[in-house]
């Protein structure tokens, strides 16, 4: 284990959070506010970084232990002091929920303890929903980004950090692959801001709200969330960037090289696309009962399964009232997720994919013993390694809900809440069904439920093996 290149690279990693920091201080000095809550963890950031990384390594490599142990401790770091101006501020007094809160953030997942949202600061609200967007593509990939060579085989922060059960370099410069992935990040962000301001939206409304649908977070500035600004135009452009975001950034660069058939070649793409269609279509079907106007029912059908499937986590209606068969549609569109290579949660599409006609292929085998069957996934045959790996995730994912159930039902709510309480914080999703549904909140957790909630939040958004290999004492040998 190489110590002084991974205490290295995470005083890089919170130097960058302090960094990052600045754009709320300077939120807060546009609306008058104070500034101290900033001004202090920036200054804990700034001192605790030096300090890790004022010995630089000679040894610089590192190599897949080093990768995940570093992604896991930056991610439970950043939260940590990322939960300091809620506390500073008075917004969120206790630190156990701040700390649930900035997870909730970081991770993507939109989970929230506040009972009140409107009339908190704007610099505060501001760096919640910005957590979504620094958390969203990933912050070692941010640093991968900006910095021009951090020495050894960065593809192994790269691996640890993005979803999917597949990774790999856009371009043969891990660097270049960060900076194509941000930058179409931001050019998505930057158009969807503009959209939103034709919809009518303020332009820090419209900021907010763009940061968490790239992040694919879900945390908004209004109490009703999305139905509270009662704006149809805008409904329709979150719901479509929530989709957009949902996709694999790896085809958004075929798009830039012009390589449209592997675009509309993409099996994960088309089941992605054709899902997403056929749930909106069962739910408006199911639903339209409740609806005056067939327009208002596709609108608020769409969103709602965008908002699931992209495990974003906005809503426009409390679908708890919902028939039990459009929830239980929406709960098992909580566990599918989106696309590898998104900002999205959940087990991803071809993660999903890779395990169905795994499925198929074991059955064909029990039937024909003696037939070759193979897995593919756009036309190209996977390996047996990545086929054990979607199975072991699978495996391991099932283990994590079922232990997280149990622990959390010490608290005495209802199976409903618990079960889509784990799922919804697992696949980094955020509201859930009964008390944890889109009129609710996690605020009624013990302290102790919170914090494995927040667990799951991480294990969900790094794909639990960085997680893991924190925890397992041969990681943290020195050979």
């Amino acid at each position: 284990m190489n110590y002084r290149m991974i205490g290295y690279l995470l005083g890089v990693i919170l130097l960058i959070e302090a960094a990052l920091l600045v754009l709320p201080l300077v939120v807060a000095l546009l609306y008058g506010e104070s500034i101290v809550p900033y001004l202090v963890t920036i200054a804990v950031l700034m001192c605790i970084s030096l300090l890790l990384i004022i010995l630089k390594p000679s040894n610089k490599r590192i190599y897949a232990r080093e990768g995940f142990v570093t992604v896991a401790v930056s991610w439970i770091l950043m939260s940590a002091f990322g939960a300091l101006p809620f506390v500073i501020e008075g917004t969120i007094p206790n630190y156990i929920d701040a700390f649930f809160e900035t997870v909730s953030g970081f991770t993507t997942t939109g989970a929230s303890i506040m009972t009140q949202i409107e009339g908190n600061p704007y610099g505060i609200l501001f760096w919640r929903s910005f957590t979504h967007w620094i958390g969203g593509m990933g912050v070692l990939v941010f640093m991968l980004a900006i910095i021009p060579s951090m020495g050894g085989q960065t593809i192994h922060l790269m691996r640890a950090e993005v979803p999917g059960p597949t990774k790999g370099k856009l371009v043969p410069k891990m660097r270049h692959t960060a900076l194509i992935l941000y930058g179409i990040y931001i050019f998505l962000t930057v158009i969807q801001i503009i959209a939103l301001l034709f919809c009518g939206m303020s332009f820090y409304d419209a900021v907010v709200n763009a940061l968490a649908t790239a992040g694919t977070g879900g945390f908004s500035v209004l109490n009703a969330s999305i139905a509270g600004y009662s704006n149809p135009a805008a409904e329709w452009v979150i719901a479509v960037f929530m989709f957009l975001f949902g996709i694999n950034f790896n085809l958004y660069f075929f798009i830039l090289l012009k390589r449209i058939r592997d675009v509309v070649l993409s099996e994960e793409l088309r089941v992605y696309t054709l899902l997403c269609a056929l749930s909106t279509l069962a739910i408006v079907v199911n639903t339209m009962h409740l609806f005056e106007k067939m327009s208002d029912c596709i609108r608020t059908a769409f969103f709602q399964v965008t908002t699931i499937m992209s495990t974003t986590g906005f809503s426009t209606v409390d679908y708890n009232v919902w028939p039990d068969f459009s929830k239980t549609l929406l709960v098992i569109l909580m566990i599918v997720g989106a696309c590898a290579g998104s900002t999205a949660g959940g087990l991803k599409i071809s993660r999903v994919i890779i395990l169905v006609k795994s499925a198929f292929s074991e059955i064909k085998k029990v039937v024909r013993p003696r037939s070759v069957n193979v897995v593919r996934l756009d036309g190209e045959t996977l390996t047996d390694e990545t086929v054990r790996k979607a199975n072991v995730h699978l495996a391991l994912y099932t283990l994590l809900i079922l232990a997280s159930v149990l622990a959390i039902s010490i608290d005495g709510f209802g199976l409903e809440t618990n079960l889509t309480a784990v799922l919804s914080c697992v696949n980094n999703i955020g509201p859930g069904l009964g008390l944890v549904g889109p009129a609710g909140n996690f605020a009624g957790y013990s302290y102790l439920s919170k914090i494995i909630l927040s667990v799951n939040m991480l294990f969900g958004r790094l794909e639990l093996m960085p997680m893991l290999i924190l925890f397992s004492p041969t990681a943290w040998k020195k050979r």
